[in-house]
């Protein structure tokens, strides 16, 4: 496995070289990652040269909606899928509630849905509230120890009603990943659908969602390295049975079909960057293919430098007095998405590392649901340090310091 450069990805995001963060490790990428410069330049480019409404015959239009054509089409192709089955919204919240709308046309009373309470609330709430509509909510609960979902429990919750399963690639706090492939071929035996809330997993590699078999797959850009957008995907077998929520003329379009809004035309055209970053990489480390191969070298690069990071410091809390590990203790398992309940608040603790040049957080992080079922109070929330394949060692090793001192 060809070893990650460190340097060169890091010359990659201009937050390394702000005279502003210097000395402070980034620790809260979970939250929202830094932005790669390949994103910064499209944007600039686009709000100084094509900040014109888009597909218009004149040139600054018509270079303006190409650069949307070609983010869409290009990120498709990483991610295994055709162009048009990816779509842009303004969050993956938002794309979420207007994906539950749509299903709310499609289900019947006494169909079912299947949610987690491992869920982040944005992949979870939407799907919940259809219960005012008649359908049946059924929660895939979490282990209260170990937050893992067992596949065992979702056998058991699935028969010829449910219509639609919905899981996280992985937590936001619990971190390990899920079986994503696997569960969405018992969701298919069973008939159903499945919507995989990937905005926790696709910063460490943007996974093929043509080989995972899921129909519909969230992710939020702007914690992907670019700007603030929802990238999602629907499979044509399904967004063309969903029915339409936009505007009745874009019926025929499976790319506007749930996108109710205009869109974002800066942000979607800038999102073409998070692209050029990937392609940088993959040609920087000597490797060259189709671009569905490119985006599997890719994840597996990042993967590999964040396990290697990673085991180093789950082995510096995961027997710590006073502080519980959440989720699995192997790096290989999870996602860098580390959440520590503490015997005290967690946001002072959080606090406390800044003075120290850690940023990391403290709070529930939406994942309210996960938090009680394992018994933590929300209120007190866990601390959760996260990070991604920019991250150095040095800078791992400057954090598991700072935990010393305030753990």
């Amino acid at each position: 496995m060809t070893a990650l450069d460190i340097d060169f990805v890091r010359a990659q995001f201009p937050a390394f070289a702000e005279p502003s963060l210097d000395g402070q490790a980034f620790f809260e990428n979970a939250g929202g990652s830094y932005t790669c410069r390949q994103v910064i330049d499209r944007l600039t480019r686009f709000y100084t040269q094509r900040k014109v409404q888009p597909y218009a015959p004149y040139e600054a239009s018509r270079l303006g909606g190409e650069e949307m054509d070609k983010a869409r089409a290009r990120l498709a192709a990483l991610m295994g899928v055709a162009a048009d089955e990816l779509s842009f919204g303004p969050s993956t919240t938002q794309n979420t509630f207007v994906l539950a709308q749509a299903f709310r046309k499609l289900m019947k009373p006494g169909e079912a849905i299947i949610v987690t309470n491992q869920d982040h609330e944005a992949n979870s709430g939407p799907w919940r509230r259809l219960a005012e509509e008649g359908i049946e909510i059924r929660e895939w609960q979490i282990d209260p120890q170990t937050g893992h979902l067992d596949t065992a429990q979702l056998e058991n919750l699935l028969d010829e009603n449910v219509r639609l399963v919905c899981f996280p690639h992985c937590s936001n706090v619990v971190g390990e990943i899920n079986p994503v492939a696997e569960i969405t071929a018992m969701a298919h035996a069973a008939g159903a659908y499945v919507c995989v809330d990937g905005v926790s997993y696709a910063p460490h590699g943007l996974p093929n969602v043509d080989e995972l078999g899921a129909d519909i797959y969230l992710f939020s850009s702007y914690k992907t390295y670019g700007p603030h957008q929802g990238v999602m995907v629907i499979r044509r077998a399904l967004g063309e049975l969903l029915p339409n929520q936009a505007h009745y003329f874009n019926a025929d379009s499976l790319y506007k079909r749930f996108t109710p809004a205009g869109p974002d035309h800066a942000q979607v055209a800038a999102s073409a960057g998070m692209a050029d970053y990937f392609e940088a990489l993959a040609s920087h480390h000597r490797h060259s293919g189709t671009a569905a191969e490119t985006g599997a070298f890719v994840h597996d690069l990042m993967r590999a430098h964040e396990v290697k990071l990673l085991q180093p410091l789950l082995d510096a809390v995961k027997d710590r007095n006073g502080v519980r590990l959440l989720g699995p203790s192997q790096a290989d398992t999870r996602a860098p998405t580390v959440a520590l309940a503490l015997n005290r608040a967690a946001e002072p603790a959080a606090a406390q590392l800044a003075e120290f040049g850690i940023m990391a957080g403290g709070g529930d992080f939406y994942a309210v649901r996960a938090l009680e079922a394992m018994g933590i109070d929300p209120a007190e929330g866990v601390l959760r340090i996260s990070f991604t394949h920019y991250t150095s060692e040095d800078e791992v090793a400057k954090l598991i310091e700072a935990l010393d001192r305030v753990l």
